[in-house]
């Protein structure tokens, strides 16, 4: 199952979290835009888990689709989506995307096609924070009062996203599902229009219903609605929501490298590896997630152990420190730097990293955020 397909249309919607904020400010006024927004960007970083029944609606010139999913998620990486109604010809009743850190299902029931994607060393973002931020930052937001959405009050902000972000395609999220509109093919980019209403939980804080409203010479032509009922947030998941099992007589389509193991400790892990790990120092916040080991193909050779850590206060707050048989990284493009007396190198930009070799081994050092020591846990590992 393609999540991208949904009749061409696109727009981005959060989820709820668990922190209150009071539904106005000291002097009685209500609440900006900005301030709702803000205020979601940070229930959201520190936000565990979530379960909601989401309906999507879209609607274009000629027809009109609707689906009605059951939704588990523990940002930044596991997810759990079945569709229980739909009357989109590309997403079944009974379909199902289940992802964890290391593996991706998509089970369609019209073909009986289970496509199992490994992913085992994927970092993370936290797709949803990043388009609330750049909501923030880059949108105009007008506040429009409350209304209610599944017996919740809700505060209605309308954002315009500037005139240059109006170009040949738009590429929103919903929660941490895409969906991509062609533009240009159908009008002068010029004489577009799209509104983005989101309704803030008051309680929350945080989205819980999204119209995304594309109009050309003021007629509308494409519109998508996504609401949430039955929103529970950090109440706990059941065991095994971001595992599965195949249907016993659907077919398995596997893609990506199968890791060699998935480790808890480097104790565990070094049974199977033909080298030691080191102990890195980390900052206190964090801690260690899980050890990967990845081998490759027999004609290549070399094998990867990758230590995740991250803050489980922070959502997508996490850095690694891989070992490799190999070398991974280019010098040519890269800055060089000195580590402790030693040649190392160091790359910028959406991944910081420190690359640098020592007996025979190369090491990593990378992180997704800016404040994270990157050469002090380098120092730490050194040259073994």
């Amino acid at each position: 199952m393609n999540r991208r397909r949904i009749l061409a249309a696109g727009a981005a919607v959060a989820l709820a979290g668990c922190v209150t904020y009071p539904d106005s400010d000291t002097d009685g006024e209500p609440p900006s835009g900005e301030e709702l927004v803000r205020n979601a960007v940070e229930t959201r970083r520190h936000m565990h888990d979530l379960e909601a029944r989401r309906t999507m609606t879209v609607e274009t010139e000629d027809e009109t689709a609707e689906r009605v999913e059951r939704v588990a998620r523990q940002p930044p990486a596991k997810q759990r989506i079945e569709v229980v109604e739909s009357t989109d010809p590309d997403v079944p009743v009974g379909a199902v995307t289940v992802t964890n850190r290391a593996t991706t299902w998509e089970y369609n029931p019209k073909t009986e096609v289970v496509d199992k994607q490994n992913h085992p060393n994927k970092v993370d973002t936290d797709r949803t924070r990043l388009v609330l931020e750049n909501l923030l930052e880059e949108y105009r937001l007008s506040y429009e009062g409350t209304a209610t959405v599944d017996g919740r009050t809700a505060h209605v902000v309308e954002t315009k996203p500037p005139a240059e972000d109006v170009g040949p395609t738009i590429d929103l999220v919903v929660g941490d599902t895409t969906f991509v509109v062609p533009l240009r093919a159908t009008a002068d980019p010029e004489a577009m229009d799209v509104t983005r209403t989101v309704w803030i939980d008051d309680e929350y804080r945080y989205p819980i219903r999204e119209q995304n409203t594309l109009t050309i010479d003021g007629e509308t032509r494409h519109e998508l609605t996504v609401t949430y009922e039955d929103l529970s947030i950090d109440t706990g998941l059941p065991p095994g929501t971001f595992t599965y099992e195949p249907p016993a007589d659907a077919t398995v389509e596997t893609d990506g490298r199968d890791p060699a193991g998935v480790f808890e400790s480097r104790t565990a892990a070094e049974e199977i590896l033909p080298y030691e790990l080191p102990e890195p120092d980390v900052p206190d916040s964090y801690v260690l997630d899980r050890i990967t080991v990845v081998k490759r193909a027999e004609n290549v050779g070399g094998t990867t152990a990758t230590m995740w850590y991250n803050d489980p206060n922070v959502i997508a707050r996490e850095l690694y420190v891989a070992v490799r048989e190999y070398q991974r990284f280019s010098p040519d493009v890269l800055e060089e730097i000195d580590l402790d007396g030693h040649t190392a190198y160091r790359r910028d930009g959406r991944i910081q990293s420190i690359f640098w070799t020592c007996g025979g081994l190369s090491h990593e050092v990378s992180s997704l955020t800016d404040d994270s020591p990157l050469l002090e846990i380098a120092s730490s590992v050194g040259c073994p």
